[in-house]
């Protein structure tokens, strides 16, 4: 028969337990139970655990999102300028249809980031108003594709911190300091070289490019003022699930009226030409993927590093356009194209020792 032992019986059977049991401190042993490790131990922990290094992984990350960001704008040049596919409203919303259909299957079913709903009626207009500015941003954007050329399309699209402060000022009445609005000359400067010196120039793709810039600038001054509390702020890839289809119904009645049956016009080029229908898979598929990269960079990195990232790739997206398209550049052209990322460098700094200043 088995002697049944009390607590005390086995309190003293284990060795730990044992008051009696001379350890080093002549005393007592206290255990040490380990903490609860914080979020930080956990991922540390993981990417110790995981198959590919984290330095590896960080630069796969951002090299992913350099070859979206340039990929897109060049399939987008190459089907609107050269493949003669000249439909920049529809192709749009082919972009939209493909991120409402990729954001849905990443959040729902791969679950990279928390599903978010949206809480009110309210909240939902404000997604609806966001969504229209996001619209005139791209469709302007690609529409500037068919008429200038990559590298001069980069360099307008720096000024964007240009038309931020403008629009912060108009709409919050927020100030900057004056070494931030001096920093803004050599932006505005540079463009205006560029401009007067690009040997394919275009007034219509210039007012489409600076419109899409500005509408670029808007929308992130009204996305900081609408979403604002905490009940309505949204995750970047929720956001996009939410914009992406409003964008496209918005954009299903302005294709239909200025570019007619394209839809019929699509199938019928895919019938006769089937590497239509793999350009425009790609392009959609790639246009997702610059906000997937995107949301992965800024979530291995930081949102100053992919501040920095940007300015470096609108100069990279410029050389791999000329090199792949051939279009004509000259020194005065390139040094304001330089001078204008220049600026945008120097007004991310200013605006980052303004912060520093003021905290």
């Amino acid at each position: 028969m088995v002697e049944a032992q009390s607590w005390t019986t086995r309190r003293a059977s284990n060795p730990r337990l044992d008051p009696n049991n001379n350890n080093d401190d002549g005393g007592d042993r206290v255990l040490d139970i380990p903490g609860t490790p914080t979020a930080e131990d956990r991922l540390l922990q993981q990417y110790d655990s995981a198959p590919i290094p984290p330095t590896i992984l960080t630069a796969a990350i951002v090299a992913s999102w350099y070859l979206s960001n340039i990929g897109v704008l060049l399939l987008n040049k190459y089907l609107l300028s050269f493949y003669g596919y000249r439909y920049p409203i529809f192709l749009t919303m082919l972009h939209m249809l493909s991120c409402a259909a990729y954001s849905l299957f990443a959040i729902k079913w791969l679950e990279i980031v928390p599903f978010q709903q949206i809480q009110s009626r309210r909240q939902f207009f404000k997604i609806l108003a966001l969504s229209a500015i996001f619209c005139l941003s791209v469709v302007c954007g690609n529409t500037s594709l068919r008429y200038l050329p990559v590298s001069f399309n980069q360099a307008i699209g720096a000024t964007t911190p240009f038309f931020t402060a403008i629009f912060a000022f108009v709409i919050t009445c927020k100030t900057e300091s004056p070494q931030v609005y001096f920093a803004l000359v050599p932006v505005v400067l540079g463009i205006v070289l560029a401009s007067n010196s690009e040997p394919l120039f275009h007034l219509f793709g210039f007012l489409m490019c600076v419109t899409s810039t500005a509408g670029r600038a808007l929308k992130s001054v009204v996305q900081g003022l609408l979403l604002t509390s905490d009940s309505e702020k949204l995750h970047s890839m929720n956001l996009l699930l939410y914009m992406a289809p409003m964008a496209a119904m918005i954009l299903l009645p302005f294709t239909l009226y200025v570019e007619g049956n394209v839809l019929a016009v699509t199938i019928e080029k895919g019938r006769g030409d089937g590497f239509i229908v793999f350009l425009l898979v790609a392009n959609a598929t790639v246009a997702y993927l610059v906000n997937l990269t995107n949301f992965l960079v800024t979530k291995h990195t930081s949102a100053l590093t992919l501040q920095v990232l940007g300015n470096a790739k609108a100069a990279v997206a410029a050389v791999v356009s000329v090199l792949i398209f051939k279009n004509p550049v000259n020194v005065m052209g390139m040094t304001g194209f330089a001078i204008t990322v220049m600026g945008v460098v120097l007004y991310s700094e200013a605006r980052k020792r303004a912060k520093t200043t003021a905290h």
